[in-house]
């Protein structure tokens, strides 16, 4: 039988055996009903349908990533035209942004878990549906309310549908489905943002045309995800399935509070990235080019998945301890290169401080996650996601104010950076007082002896999900 197509099986067929959960990226644990239902036979009569599957169906789901946070990426480098045609600060930027990080975050912990129960593909296409939707209210927009629409809309449909792209991955494959888990984001981001900046450099309209080509490539993608054969079972959706489940165990607290300084010092450099990135090249550079702009967010997320790929087997302290170091080294280049006005030294600190990004994330899920008890593993994560999206979402605020109300542009990255480096060094100080408390299972999953492997997912990739999407 073709692996690509196969026939949709009846309720009395069972699908391929489910995935032992080891390596599973950090969504898999916001479904944990997932690590019991994949593998089961899939709801619905038998139709005789020829159904996607296999490597490649896993690829469909991995490129959906690529393209949603591509979509989410492509009003980055776009942000200097709103500004100027609208007539908006900093401080409106980093909100429109800030209000997409709260969106994405609200979506995952309260939708991120509908496919476990509706099945796989409806919610896919329901999420397709509303993205596509922001994108027509990006391409139509006249003024900023149409872009605080778009992006909220815009993070909503992203929560959902990562939700079910994760656990759809790990159905289909656990190792292939984690490392797509955890490259795949990142990959969308970095793209989108140069995309998007390619598009409004030498192509008409680029406040429309980028979006449209989203749109045409996500309708290409939904009609791939309605031939996609279903991994689970369909049930009735409980009400508790869409209240968060967030928790901080009193056996993991020490851990949480060693990981949460670095956690949100990360992604408050990505939402830097995310909302001033190209202004800052434009300071520094004074050229308008777009191109300069998107690739300054572009290099963060190619450095992020690297480092992500690379020390994706390497023990999670010593990812955590490598995050620290390369973001305070990384911050301290990029400060170095606002004080000299260096275009080159920006890009090579933009670099570094990637690595920090990718592991930093990486390494906390991975330090914490496999210490908390089966049945607080869903809460625990919850929580590091909520730590992380504020960091994406608050602290870009504040440097907009800073912008324009404090030292300008310039000053506000100075200080922001400043900040990022002292929440560095708190997290490397408590992570020095949890070196001893932190047993050796605080490691890739294949290097734990089988007796602490957990059942469900076991999150070692720093890119699972909604944490590569920058945006």
């Amino acid at each position: 039988m073709n692996e690509a197509l196969t026939r949709e099986p009846s309720a009395s067929r069972t699908l391929m055996p489910g995935p032992t959960r080891a390596g599973a990226g950090p969504l898999a644990l916001l479904s944990p009903r997932a690590a019991g239902r994949s593998g089961r036979q899939s709801g619905g009569q038998s139709t005789g349908h020829r159904r996607l599957s296999g490597r490649p169906a896993l690829f469909l789901l991995a490129s959906l990533v690529v393209s949603l946070l591509a979509a989410s990426a492509a009003p980055t480098p776009l942000y200097a035209t709103y500004a100027q045609e609208w007539g908006f600060t900093p401080v409106t930027t980093t909100v429109i942004f800030g209000v997409y990080a709260v969106a994405v975050l609200a979506s995952l912990l309260t939708l991120g878990r509908l496919s476990d129960y509706l099945g796989r593909r409806p919610v896919l296409l329901a999420a397709l549906a509303v993205q596509v939707a922001s994108l027509v209210v990006f391409t139509t927009a006249g003024g900023v309310g149409q872009l605080f629409a778009a992006r909220i809309i815009q993070g909503l449909a992203t929560g959902a549908a990562l939700g079910a792209l994760g656990a759809g991955m790990l159905d289909i494959d656990t190792e292939r489905g984690a490392l797509a888990n955890a490259l795949s984001p990142g990959l969308g981001t970095g793209a989108g943002a140069l995309a998007s900046a390619l598009f409004a450099r030498y192509l008409p309209a680029p406040a429309h045309l980028v979006y449209l080509a989203l749109i045409a490539v996500l309708i290409v993608q939904a009609a791939g995800v309605a031939l996609l054969r279903e991994t689970i079972t369909r049930s009735p959706l409980p009400a508790s399935a869409l209240v968060p489940d967030v928790g901080l165990p009193r056996s993991v607290r020490g851990l949480i509070l060693a990981a949460a300084p670095a956690l949100f010092a990360v992604w408050a450099l990505g939402g830097l990235y995310a909302a001033l990135g190209p202004a800052l090249v434009r300071a520094l550079t004074g050229s308008p080019s777009e191109v300069l702009g998107g690739m300054s967010l572009t290099a963060l997320t190619v450095t992020a998945v690297s480092s992500v790929y690379l020390l994706r087997n390497v023990a999670a302290r010593a990812v955590m301890l490598a995050a620290i170091l390369a973001l305070v080294a990384g911050v301290a280049i990029t400060l170095a290169a606002l004080a000299a006005r260096s275009v080159p030294l920006f890009f090579a600190g933009t670099a570094v401080s990637g690595i920090g990004f990718g592991s930093g994330f990486q390494g906390g899920i991975r330090v914490v996650i496999p210490q908390a008890a089966p049945h607080e593993r869903a809460g625990v994560l919850s929580l590091l996601f909520t730590i992380s999206y504020l960091g994406l979402g608050v602290p870009a605020v504040g440097a907009g104010l800073l912008a324009v109300h404090g030292a300008g542009l310039l000053g506000a990255a100075r200080d922001y950076g400043i900040a990022l480096i002292v929440l560095a060094g708190l997290a490397l100080a408590a992570l020095r007082r949890t070196r001893d408390a932190m047993p050796p299972e605080a490691m890739p999953p294949e290097a734990m002896p089988p007796e602490a492997m957990p059942r469900e997912a076991m999150p070692r990739d720093a890119m699972a999900g909604p944490a590569g999407s920058l945006q």
